[in-house]
C-alpha cells in the first residue's frame, strides 16, 4: 500500500476538524481505544500504518465521531482518495497465502501420520512377541518317589532274663538310612523363571483440530478467517468469549494487540502485542506452540 505523507488532503481535514473542536489525540484515543500512532498516521495520510480493510474504516469512523463530522460522508472520502483494495477489502497477500499455507499444512500433517504408523508396527510385533512367549507353560517337575527302609529281622533272645539292677538304659533307636530308591530335596527339577512381560507401549494421540478460545477484556476490532472461511469481522465489546475449532489455519486480526486473551488447546497462550498495537497472527496444528508461554 503506498503511503501519501502530505499535510494536505483527507487527513490534513481530519486535523484541522479536531483542533476546531479543541481535541487532542490523546482524548480520542481514550474514547475509541485506536492508538495515538495510529491516529497520527490517519492525519498524515499514512495508510501504511493502518489495519486495512473494516479496521482503517471503522478507525476513519471513530475519528469522525469524536471531532464531530458525518462519519458516513468522512468514510466515503476516505474511499474515494485511497480506492486501493487493502483499504476498501482488507489485505489482499493474506488472502492469497492462506490456500498455499493450508497445503503446505496437510503435507505436513500427513508426514507426521505416516511416521508414527511407520514407528508403530516394529512396537506392536515386540509386543506380540513377549504376550505370546510369556504364555509358554513351564514344564512340570517329576513326582518324587517315597521309598520306606527295609525292617530288620528280629532275633531271638538266649539265655537267662537280666535282674532290674543289672538292665541298661534303652537306647535310641537311630533313625534307618535312607534307601537307595528315596528320592532327596535336590534331586528335584526346578521350574524354569517366567519370563516377564513388558507392557505395551502407548502411542500418544494426534490431535486433528486446535481449539482456540478467544475472551475480550475491552472493546476491540477482531477478523477471524478459519480453515478459509470468515468467521468474525466486527467490534466486540468486553466480556465477549467465542471458542472455534481449527482444522487447518485461523488467521487472526486484533486492532488493539493487548484487548484480547487466548487459550490454545486449553493452555492460555502469550499476549499477542503492546496496547494499541494493531497485529495479525496466524494458528495452525504446526506452530501453535509457539503461542505458548516457556517457548
Amino acid at each position: 500500500m503506498a503511503a501519501d505523507r502530505t499535510s494536505s488532503g483527507f487527513g490534513g481535514a481530519l486535523r484541522e476538524a479536531r483542533e476546531r473542536r479543541g481535541v487532542s489525540l490523546r482524548q480520542i484515543a481514550n474514547a475509541t481505544k485506536i492508538s495515538v500512532a495510529a491516529l497520527e498516521a490517519l492525519e498524515r495520510n499514512d495508510i501504511s500504518r493502518l489495519p486495512g480493510g473494516i479496521f482503517s474504516r471503522a478507525f476513519v469512523r471513530s475519528y469522525a465521531i469524536e471531532v464531530g463530522l458525518d462519519p458516513e460522508a468522512t468514510i466515503q472520502e476516505f474511499v474515494t482518495q485511497f480506492p486501493n483494495d487493502s483499504v476498501t477489502a482488507g489485505h489482499p497477500a493474506t488472502d492469497r497465502g492462506e490456500d498455499h499455507e493450508a497445503v503446505e499444512s496437510d503435507r505436513r500433517l500427513a508426514g507426521t501420520l505416516l511416521w508414527l504408523i511407520l514407528v508403530s508396527i516394529p512396537i506392536a510385533g515386540a509386543v506380540l512377541y513377549f504376550a505370546t512367549a510369556g504364555r509358554t507353560a513351564a514344564p512340570d517337575a517329576p513326582p518324587a518317589v517315597a521309598a520306606t527302609a527295609p525292617a530288620s529281622d528280629a532275633k531271638p533272645v538266649t539265655g537267662p532274663p537280666p535282674s532290674p539292677a543289672s538292665t541298661p538304659a534303652p537306647a535310641s533307636t537311630p533313625a534307618p538310612a535312607p534307601g537307595p530308591a528315596q528320592a532327596s530335596p535336590a534331586s528335584k527339577v526346578p521350574a524354569p523363571p517366567a519370563v516377564a512381560t513388558p507392557p505395551p507401549a502407548v502411542t500418544p494421540p494426534v490431535s486433528d483440530h486446535l481449539s482456540v478460545s478467544l475472551s475480550v477484556k475491552r472493546p476491540c476490532y477482531v477478523s477471524a478467517t478459519v480453515d478459509g472461511r470468515k468467521t468474525i469481522d466486527r467490534l466486540l465489546q468486553p466480556g465477549a468469549r467465542q471458542t472455534i475449532d481449527v482444522r487447518r489455519e485461523m488467521v487472526l486480526t486484533a486492532g488493539d494487540a493487548s484487548a484480547i486473551a487466548l487459550t490454545l488447546n486449553g493452555v492460555e497462550a502469550r499476549p499477542l502485542g503492546k496496547s494499541g498495537e494493531v497485529v495479525t497472527a496466524r494458528f495452525n496444528l504446526t506452530n501453535f506452540k509457539d503461542y505458548l508461554p516457556g517457548r
